[in-house]
């Protein structure tokens, strides 16, 4: 029998309708940047230190308290349990109780993402193990009254595990990552017939599970979408849109770094655009505004996603060129120049001189001395003339 055409209709403007709600929703959620929220590998180098240090803060204080909290409770299991139940249990405890320590003094200095999702994963480890150990030695055991009451409130525990989840700003993926084991363990438990609730309530305990673990992902989610435009705002320069000058180093240092372990090359670009002073004076301030604006946008259309243009102060910026050389930074440049920069208000060309350095450059031995020759080389430029590129010893028209 085949459906009547206008249900077919209907469930289709049914499922563009949820689909298109879904996706507003997601846009709503992550500000316009879906991807930052599902997946972290879109995450630029100073989202992710800012998130490494905020979750491994957070691991670090809840395994703290759960250190201190754990082995309170062994005075509560000895009351209610048989010591052959009750001693075990507090042995279990106890080396629950110096995970937590050991965990909460793990990476204190840390800003490196694999080092939170290592704390973050033994943050839901060590709680899942003695969960998957108190269900099998409680299972096994015949009780009743206080006793039975008391042993099923462990069952309970994956629940309070996946409701933490929502302390922590993670993507979706990373939610999923950290709340599977925990569901697994859950759905485990009543595999093996070791189910403390009974088999009837099984099933809607991992459905109510799997519901806590979305929601509590749609939190941290929503955290890290905070997070992320609180990072934005405070690292971008309000006018042109360009990283600031604070973050700007942070990011060169972080390049400089890498490249030092790595041996891939980075190239530091200082530009400043030629005789900016007398358009603010000839033209006013809002003018010049307007000109810095368009030439920020001329210059970013021009670069590769790795590259990072910088608001360096006044109408000086630095380019940042990750895996650049010095010839390879001077071809992009010459680029730039044949494409423009925009006009200046009087209708004629808008240029600029630029200084640049890598990593592999003579008497650059470090960050600053980095930045230092490519800024004494636009001085360079700037005395030959301007619009010209120094990479070197000579000014280049």
């Amino acid at each position: 029998m085949k459906p009547c055409p206008s249900t077919t209709r209907q469930l289709i403007r049914l499922r563009d309708r949820v689909l298109a709600r879904s996706r507003q929703i997601m846009l709503e959620l992550s500000g316009g940047d879906p991807e930052g929220i599902l997946s972290p590998r879109h995450h630029g180098l100073i989202l992710r230190r800012q998130r490494a240090r905020l979750l491994i803060s957070r691991v670090r204080i809840v395994a703290f308290v759960f250190a201190i909290l754990t082995p309170l409770w062994i005075a509560v299991d000895l009351a209610v349990f048989p010591p052959e139940i009750a001693l075990p249990l507090g042995i279990a405890r106890l080396l629950t109780s110096t995970a937590f320590f050991s965990l909460a003094l793990m990476y204190a200095d840390s800003d490196r993402v694999w080092h939170a999702w290592v704390a973050l994963g033994l943050m839901f480890l060590i709680p899942t193990l003695f969960f998957l150990y108190s269900h099998s030695l409680l299972a096994g055991t015949d009780m009743e009254g206080v006793s039975a009451a008391m042993a099923a409130g462990y069952a309970y525990l994956p629940f309070v595990m996946l409701s933490g989840l929502a302390v922590f700003p993670l993507t979706a993926l990373e939610a999923a990552v950290f709340a599977l084991p925990v569901v697994a363990a859950q759905a485990l438990t009543g595999l093996l017939g070791q189910d403390l609730m009974g088999w009837s309530n099984q099933l809607g305990a991992t459905w109510l599970l799997v519901l806590i673990a979305v929601v509590a992902a749609l939190a941290g989610m929503s955290q890290l979408h905070f997070m992320a435009e609180l990072v934005r705002r405070s690292s971008h320069d309000a006018l042109t849109g360009c990283l600031n000058r604070a973050s700007g180093e942070e990011l060169v240092r972080l390049h400089f770094s890498m490249a030092r372990r790595t041996g891939e090359p980075v190239t530091v670009v200082f530009m400043d655009l030629d005789r900016f002073k007398s358009i603010n004076d000839r033209f006013g301030h809002d003018i010049g505004d307007v000109v810095l604006y368009q030439a920020a946008n001329a210059i970013r259309e021009q670069l590769r996603d790795t590259d990072t243009l910088i608001r360096w102060g006044g109408e000086e910026f630095v380019l940042l060129l990750p895996g650049a050389t010095r010839s390879d930074a001077c071809r992009a440049l010459a680029r730039l120049q044949s494409n423009g920069l925009g006009l200046r208000p009087d209708g004629r060309p808008l240029t600029a001189s630029f200084g640049l350095a890598d990593t592999l450059t003579p008497g650059v031995s470090d960050v600053d001395s980095l930045v230092e020759t490519a800024d004494r080389h636009m001085y360079a430029a700037k005395r030959a003339g301007g619009d010209r590129i120094v990479a070197g010893l000579e000014p280049t028209p």
